[in-house]
């Protein structure tokens, strides 16, 4: 999902030295990976009144503004610096937007929305459910899919947000610890915890699906 580092740090040398448009072209490269954490995350309710390409564009243009502060200190890597100036965005969003009765309103999440229903879900269900004792039937396949929505979405916030980062972002457990403040350790713990729950709720009493669904 995200930009290749080697091309990142490239770019973020060419900002640094001045060099005309490589600004622009290092933030275009971000544009698409931000607006998926943005639908990710996105309350539903929020999202019928906000178009999430205007919190990524607030947010590429706040990244804008403080580039040259990064780049004096990059205490992380950009991508994870952008990851945290867009979900203070959408907390933001979330508190101007998100009327008081509805805070505790169905959990309904964006998870549940297409940005889940791609190649990552499907990756994910394989890591879950052993593909050679499950047929391979377009009905498995949807079935599969509805079931892991709704398992995603019992999952508690902590959980569900690590699954998010390692299985749609494609984000490293490096990658994961820094985000979150926790050791490497810790970071592998708190997934691999958060798989088995989610593999417990997908697949009851390790039950595989079959044809006769």
């Amino acid at each position: 999902m995200w930009p290749n580092r080697e091309e990142t740090d490239r770019l973020l040398d060419r900002a640094r030295s001045g060099e005309p448009g490589a600004v622009d072209q290092l933030l275009g490269e971000f544009r698409g990976p931000l607006r998926q954490v943005v639908d990710l995350r996105l309350d539903p309710a929020v999202a019928r009144r906000v178009d999430a390409s205007d919190i990524v564009q607030d947010v590429l243009v706040e990244a804008n503004q403080r580039l040259t502060e990064y780049l004096k200190k990059p205490d992380m890597p950009f991508h994870l610096w952008l990851r945290h100036l867009a979900q203070d965005r959408i907390i933001d969003t979330h508190r101007r937007h998100r009327l008081a009765q509805r805070r505790s309103v169905d959990r309904e999440q964006a998870i549940a929305r297409p940005a889940w229903a791609d190649e990552s879900s499907a990756s994910l269900v394989a890591h879950l459910i052993d593909p050679e004792r499950t047929p391979g039937s377009e009905a498995i396949r949807l079935e599969l899919q509805r079931r892991l929505t709704t398992a995603i979405n019992q999952l508690s916030d902590d959980d569900r947000e690590i699954i998010l980062m390692r299985h749609h972002e494609g984000l490293s457990n490096q990658d994961v610890a820094h985000a979150l403040q926790l050791t490497e350790a810790a970071a592998s713990m708190r997934y691999l915890r958060a798989l088995r729950r989610l593999k417990t709720v997908l697949v009851p009493d390790g039950q595989e699906p079959t044809d006769g669904i």
